[in-house]
């Protein structure tokens, strides 16, 4: 299973989701989706904003759990 931990970022970052919508141009509720994990397909284009704003790695924001 795959979980956005953007908000862990954010938090260790010290911005808020509001902030970041403006740093990296995406729009607030995209940004909010990412934030409250409502997901189901991840954009690249989205990752690599996101990752470039905070200067983090994707690994920073992306957790894979294996659930059996």
């Amino acid at each position: 299973m795959i979980k956005l931990t953007l908000d862990k970022a954010l938090e260790s970052a010290g911005i808020t989701r509001y902030e970041l919508a403006k740093r990296t141009g995406i729009r607030y509720q995209i940004i909010d989706n990412y934030y409250k994990n409502n997901v189901i397909r991840y954009d690249s284009y989205v990752l690599d904003r996101i990752c470039e704003a905070l200067s983090c790695d994707i690994s920073d924001i992306i957790l894979y759990e294996n659930i059996e």
